[in-house]
């Protein structure tokens, strides 16, 4: 079974340890994660999920500017023949203190399965994910 996911930062973020802390944490679940990087464009979240045939893509944003970063990502995978891959987001996804109910909401209204506040535990993603996915791989070591 594909348990391919694409995972990286988006935008102008650099933020790096948090995306190592994530990658390691998926691969030690059992998941085949494809690590794109920071710095990361809508675009090369796409392509690296089609070439892969990933089943997900986790997008993390810990600048504040992930709302603007992520908008239209979900068209774009659908116009790239990616209208069932699975979209999480999570880390520090706005500006400023804000209601996560209402940012949660939003980023649903923008075609993400699952979005995550900062601090989550990469835990929380994994079994979240492994549901998503209907499958149960590896142990969750985390």
């Amino acid at each position: 079974m594909n348990n391919t996911i694409v995972l990286g930062v988006i935008g102008a973020d650099c933020h790096a340890v948090g995306n190592k802390i994530l990658d390691h944490a998926f691969s030690k679940a059992g998941f085949n994660v494809v690590n794109i990087g920071v710095l990361s464009s809508q675009e090369e979240f796409i392509d690296a999920a089609v070439e892969t045939d990933a089943k997900a893509i986790l997008v993390s944003s810990l600048y504040g500017h992930g709302e603007i970063d992520c908008k239209g990502l979900k068209d774009k995978c659908i116009e790239a023949g990616l209208e069932n891959v699975i979209l999480y987001a999570g880390g520090n996804l706005v500006v400023g203190k804000q209601d996560f109910e209402k940012v949660e909401k939003r980023f649903k209204d923008m075609g993400f399965d699952r979005v995550y506040a900062p601090g989550t535990s990469p835990a929380e993603s994994i079994s979240d994910l492994k549901d998503d996915l209907n499958f149960n791989i590896g142990t969750m070591a985390v």
